[in-house]
């Protein structure tokens, strides 16, 4: 049987993840509080923002800027898409 959370991003009760998906209190933060199809979501947000902003996630800044916008994405404001961000079709 799979695990359920309260889903900070989508507001319902629905399968949560299986482990921890980042090292640390935030980590753990994302484990209680997010769920799998959320997760999902912000990969994809993640994705774009490394594309967008040429980011390389070895280097120690771009991990930083990529924790901060993750903690946005669930548990602030959330994060924004660049202001030159034109989606596909």
């Amino acid at each position: 049987m799979s695990r359920q959370v309260k889903c900070v991003l989508l507001g319902i009760e629905t399968e949560g993840l299986d482990y921890p998906p980042y090292p640390g209190e935030l980590g753990q933060r994302l484990f209680e509080n997010v769920s799998k199809q959320a997760w999902q979501q912000w990969l994809a947000h993640q994705t774009m923002l490394i594309n967008e902003y040429r980011l390389t996630p070895i280097e120690p800044q771009a991990r930083e800027f990529l924790e901060k916008e993750m903690e946005k994405f669930f548990f602030g404001e959330g994060s924004a898409k660049p202001d030159e961000f034109v989606p596909q079709d």
